[in-house]
């Protein structure tokens, strides 16, 4: 990835996802890091919005996707968010983590994760 990043850390949404009944009917809270990598030397220079990602519209995506239709596995969710990243034309590489922190393990557990991490082709 690239030396310039935008990051959006610890974004929570609550959503429908995964392979219980219960999860759709009931759906649990999601934790969504992101990191994108672009060039954010025309922006530090104008201080103009237009000159770099809006992240406030990259957060409401994140938002819809998780509040959105439902995905068996969280692999097909962080899928989706990775693919929402680069809708952006000026992000060159991204990385996702997303958590599920109440996944029905039978246990105790922080939370169970994927991290995905793609640049663009």
């Amino acid at each position: 990835m690239g030396s310039d990043k935008i990051i959006l850390k610890g974004m929570r949404f609550y959503g429908r996802h995964g392979c219980l009944p219960a999860e759709l009917e009931l759906g649990q809270w999601f934790e969504v890091d992101m990191e994108l990598s672009l060039d954010l030397t025309k922006a530090g220079k104008s201080d103009d919005l237009r000159d770099t990602l809006n992240y406030a519209e990259l957060y409401e995506g994140a938002k819809a996707v998780v509040e959105g239709p439902s995905f068996a596995l969280i692999e097909a969710l962080a899928e989706k968010l990775i693919g929402l990243c680069f809708d952006f034309s000026q992000v060159e590489a991204a990385k996702v983590l997303l958590k599920k922190p109440q996944a029905p393990l039978g246990g105790p557990l922080d939370y169970a994760a994927v991290e995905l991490v793609r640049r663009r082709n």
